[in-house]
């Protein structure tokens, strides 16, 4: 064989051999990897065409060919705890192997912030971590991404728990695989999918929401692909500075933007408080100013006048006639003492430079807790605030997460489908709480679309919000958290649904309450009693029932009460009940159990119509016991009209 016939063999048999592609599959399966017992087990990837695969582990064989698109998927035959496995995919030209797989119970943990929230930043992390030594407890952390079209594959591994690792765990996730380990004594697996501050609507799917009447508009609005997105962002950016008079400021001119005397009469005008993503500035992050001009009343007392901002997300600067009368870094509520003479009777102006490095920008919160107010003095600031754009950051050209709905259920749910699941454990709501009454609907309507993909009604388990001073809400003012914990009740309605209640263990001034074990403990309590039924209904608070009316008096019965009613309380007095009569005033009660009911009863109430519980937004003031320890969940026995009832949705 001469030189060249023997070069162009080798040539040939390279390129058969690299005309096959490796079998692969998606990063959801991987070393250190929890299967779920006791179900038909689905494994899947790619390969070429035709390709035979074959999968093995423990005492099966399993073998398919990949289809004409170069996909393959086997079932595997339920299997009991056990292990540490070998996994092994063979095609043709590789073979995968995955390592020390264990099978056992598998979760999906998912919502915002305070399931995102890390071991390592929990009330006793400092104690826990160097105990956290538990090799049959694995975690899968999904990396965070967008898209608008369904994808195939995430970025993340799994690891398994030790002190090295569990700081990363989610620390929710983490003391609900630990209690649930005790109770089962086998692997459990945390499949790690959460982002914070995010809608439960960039959590549905597209196709879900085109079967929801209010939904659907949102659906048909939706960019085709993520390449669509970015382009139309820009050139919405763009065409923003366009219409603005003069394109985007010096840094001199800016700072005359506070100015009483300013000509603002070429300002855009937009209604606050309110998100600019949904108010004419979607997707923007940078510095946008508002501006209001109000009327103070000759003869006001102009002493101790104090300017109140429910939230301002993120920074702010605020100016009345020109004078800087606070500087924030940080969600959050505003008070600012005007300096005394500053504010004169007659027209005043006020300014806010307002800072957004992402997601949702501009005034935020309730429209009653944005006001000047004094002594004898009361001004409305809600309505109509002029504005202009100041700077443009580059995320601008880029979504974030609520920016559009489905972008998380297409990167970071659907790769995960149909991997082989208990059930799920959902922390979210916060960032629903404005429109608590949407939430009725596009909750129940998340975990169904969930649980279609699957193809099963696995058990799915939530956190009602904890309490937390959103925005001082309570019977009198209103309550948007209190109305979206009663739609997280509702929810209870779908089959196979559990909730925890931390009304008594959040923290008024901290939307992110450090106990997360409690939290984690009161899930695998009803992850007990759904998903495993050994529990009876002991791990539930009481629910209640019904009132009727004895004079005057309301007496209330409740479910789930377990070995009877208690209060938490020194000398036994219940705490957190308000009872009002057909004026809809509510009163502070007096609450007493007698046997497995509440007599409530207030004296400024002599014909009782409507009982609340815990109706409030920091409503940490309950105690409401069962005997076995379980809060009571807060409720309502009225159905009067709330605040965020009237709420429509905004573009996504």
């Amino acid at each position: 064989m001469n030189r060249l016939t023997g070069r162009f063999l080798f040539l040939c048999l390279l390129a058969a051999q690299t005309g096959f592609a490796d079998v692969r599959l998606p990063n959801v399966f991987g070393s250190h990897m929890v299967l779920q017992r006791r179900k038909p087990v689905p494994v899947w990837g790619w390969a070429d065409a035709g390709e035979k695969v074959t999968v093995t582990v423990a005492s099966q064989i399993k073998t398919t060919k990949a289809g004409k698109d170069g996909k393959w998927r086997i079932v595997l035959d339920p299997m009991e705890a056990g292990g540490p496995y070998q996994l092994l995919v063979k095609g043709k030209k590789n073979t995968v192997s995955f390592d020390d797989v264990l099978t056992g119970e598998v979760w999906i943990c998912s919502g915002q912030s305070n399931m995102e929230w890390p071991l390592v930043a929990a009330a006793n992390a400092k104690t826990e971590i160097p105990l956290a030594n538990f090799p049959n407890i694995r975690q899968l952390l999904v990396k965070k991404d967008l898209s608008l079209t369904p994808k195939e594959n995430i970025e993340g591994s799994w690891s398994v728990c030790t002190p090295a690792t569990a700081p990363q765990f989610t620390a929710v996730g983490y003391f609900f695989a630990k209690q649930l380990q005790k109770e089962l004594n086998v692997p459990i697996g945390l499949i790690n999918t959460s982002w914070g501050g995010t809608h439960s609507e960039t959590w549905t799917s597209r196709e879900a929401m085109n079967q929801h009447d209010e939904l659907k508009s949102v659906a048909n609005k939706l960019p085709a692909t993520d390449e669509e997105v970015i382009k139309s962002g820009a050139a919405r950016t763009q065409a923003l500075l366009k219409t603005q008079q003069g394109g985007l400021p010096t840094a001199i001119e800016e700072q005359s933007w506070a100015s009483a005397t300013l000509t603002d009469s070429d300002w855009k005008t937009m209604n606050m408080p309110g998100d600019w993503e949904w108010g004419g500035l979607p997707t923007l992050d940078g510095v946008v100013w508002f501006r209001q001009e109000i009327t103070v009343p000759e003869g006001s007392k102009l002493q101790k006048v104090t300017l109140h901002m429910d939230s301002v997300d993120d920074n702010d600067s605020t100016f009345v006639n020109g004078q800087l009368v606070g500087s924030t870094k940080g969600r959050g509520a505003r008070v600012y003492m005007l300096p005394e003479g500053l504010l004169k009777p007659g027209r005043n102006v006020i300014a806010v430079r307002v800072t957004d490095t992402g997601g949702s920008g501009g005034l935020m919160g309730e429209p009653q807790k944005l006001n000047l107010s004094g002594d004898g003095l009361m001004i409305p600031l809600a309505g109509q605030w002029k504005y202009r754009v100041a700077n443009v950051f580059a995320s601008s050209y880029k979504p974030g997460p609520n920016t559009y709905a489905t972008q998380l259920f297409n990167a970071m749910l659907n790769p995960l489908i149909p991997y082989a699941i208990q059930g799920a454990i959902w922390y979210q709501g916060e960032s629903n709480a404005g429109r608590a009454y949407q939430y009725r609907k596009t909750f129940p309507l998340m975990i169904q679309d969930w649980r279609q993909h699957w193809g099963y009604d696995f058990p799915f388990l939530f956190v009602q919000l904890a309490s937390y001073n959103a925005a001082n809400g309570d019977s009198r003012r209103g309550s948007g958290w209190a109305e979206l914990r009663e739609a997280q009740t509702m929810t209870l309605q779908l089959p196979n649904t559990g909730m925890a209640v931390t009304s008594d263990i959040g923290e008024r001034s901290d939307i992110h309450p450090k106990n997360k074990q409690d939290v984690g403990n009161r899930l695998a309590a009803e992850a007990m009693r759904v998903a495993y039924a050994k529990a009876g209904d002991a791990s539930r608070g009481p629910l209640f029932d019904k009132m009727t009316v004895d004079g005057n008096r309301a007496v209330l019965t409740f479910r789930s009460v377990g070995s009877g009613l208690m209060a938490k309380d020194k000398y036994g007095y219940l705490k957190g009940f308000e009872v009002a009569s057909a004026d809809k005033k509510f009163y502070y009660a007096k609450a007493e159990i007698q046997g497995n009911s509440i007599v409530v009863h207030a004296d400024s109430v002599t014909a009782p119509v409507a009982v609340r519980y815990g109706w409030a937004d920091d409503n940490g003031d309950v105690n409401l016991y069962n005997q076995e320890n379980f809060p009571a969940v807060p409720f309502r026995t009225d159905t009067w009209k709330g605040i965020t009832e009237a709420a429509k949705f905004g573009e996504q």
